[in-house]
């Protein structure tokens, strides 16, 4: 084995913070099978009770979605939601992992029927993060297909050391303690997130390139750093990388229309460019893409709340995804190169209980980027104030 996966597994069971007694639960897909393995062995030493691994493989879901029935494409086995349910009421430990192994798998397909199967996404993911029940995180796997995607002009064994050292480099484990490395950048993040709370803005607006965008914020929202604790007040980071600020909007006050600045790979893989979408009253009501529009569609009408925003992100220019230039083709590394919103589910604990029941529900959640150098965004108080935020990737308040 590599190596290197051993020092991510580090950071990744350091990240989630496993504790003795806990059953992890590993979400790989196949081709991920060597940090998986890492991972089990750096659990174990920490005293982990068991390691449970449920590979997603894309090529079963492909044959799915070309062969299956129509009006079974949007059922799940209830034991998926039973093991993730069961992992929240014990309060165990998830690690999550990102990065493509197929890039392709799905071409071809029709994306209505690609748009109906959620997998690997489960519904039930979002109350298990909403209640706090467990402590987790996610971190990117490199593979050699990735490296291809992202880097097509090397060759495969040139391209896949290279997206080894930018992971290497934006995940900070180029420094003697990523740990410790981490801790200091979630207080820089926990400083920008304390700023915004305290101006209390009643919106946002978002201009640039292909954008004009207005986000309305609930009163007592706050802005949060990815820097969690359980609801028994266990710690962990629910991202590695991250270099965001977010908080859950109001979901009925979002106007105008915006253009992702990076493509958007779905969970299942398949790849949205040039994502546009325009909102009335605070629904998304056109959303078009040059490639998979069709399946980005089909995400928005799951539910009643998959139109409307569930979160709204920002990401300066300081941390170290952005500088790079490089499209991971994930969102989990693309999300924090630059401020993005997600359709979807919302987060009741970024506000006070007198606002929980207005935070958006739905069974999905999906971020894309809007963010670029080019874009300004403005925090516009209850009594008019206009008041710079972000311009050119650089904090004003």
């Amino acid at each position: 084995m590599d190596e290197r996966f051993h020092t991510l597994a580090e950071l990744a069971v350091h990240g989630a913070n496993v504790q003795p007694g806990q059953v992890v639960a590993l979400g790989p897909t196949v081709g991920q099978e060597e940090l998986a393995r890492a991972i089990a062995e750096a659990a174990y030493k920490r005293g982990a009770r068991f390691v449970d691994v449920a590979y997603f493989d894309p090529y079963v879901k492909r044959a799915r979605i070309a062969y299956a029935n129509e009006d079974t494409l949007d059922f799940v086995p209830p034991w998926y939601a039973n093991r993730l349910v069961t992992l929240g009421e014990r309060g165990d430990a998830r690690i999550g992992f990102a990065g493509i192994v197929a890039p392709d798998v799905l071409n071809g397909l029709d994306p209505a029927r690609l748009g109906r199967d959620m997998l690997p996404w489960l519904k039930e993911a979002s109350k298990v993060i909403d209640d706090r029940s467990t402590n987790w995180t996610i971190v990117p796997c490199p593979h050699p297909a990735w490296a291809k995607l992202v880097y097509p002009g090397l060759d495969p064994d040139a391209a896949y050391e290279k997206l080894w050292q930018e992971l290497w480099h934006v995940l900070r484990l180029d420094e003697p303690d990523p740990g410790a490395a981490w801790e200091q950048r979630m207080a820089t993040l926990k400083t920008s997130a304390k700023n915004l709370t305290d101006c209390h803005f009643d919106r946002l607006e978002f201009k640039g390139p292909g954008t004009e965008l207005a986000v309305g914020l609930l009163p007592t929202g706050r802005w949060l750093a990815a820097d969690f604790e359980t609801r028994n007040g266990l710690w962990h980071m629910p991202n590695i990388p991250t270099e965001e600020v977010f908080t859950t909007p109001d979901p009925t006050r979002t106007e105008g229309y915006v253009t992702s600045t990076k493509p958007l790979v779905l969970k299942d893989g398949a790849i949205v460019r040039g994502l546009k979408v325009r909102f009335e009253g605070g629904r998304a009501v056109e959303v078009e893409a040059e490639e998979n529009g069709v399946a980005m569609q089909s995400k928005v009408a799951y539910d009643d709340g998959s139109a409307r925003l569930g979160e709204v992100a920002l990401v300066d220019r300081h941390g170290r995804i952005g500088p790079l230039g490089t499209v991971f083709y994930d969102t989990l590394l693309d999300e924090n190169a630059a401020s993005h919103i997600a359709l979807g589910n919302g987060f009741p604990f970024a506000v006070e209980a007198e606002d929980a029941e207005r935070v958006n529900v739905s069974g999905i959640h999906i971020d894309f980027m809007i963010g670029s150098p080019e874009m300004v965004v403005t925090g516009v108080t209850a009594s008019g104030e206009r008041i710079p935020v972000l311009v050119g990737g650089d904090w004003q308040i």
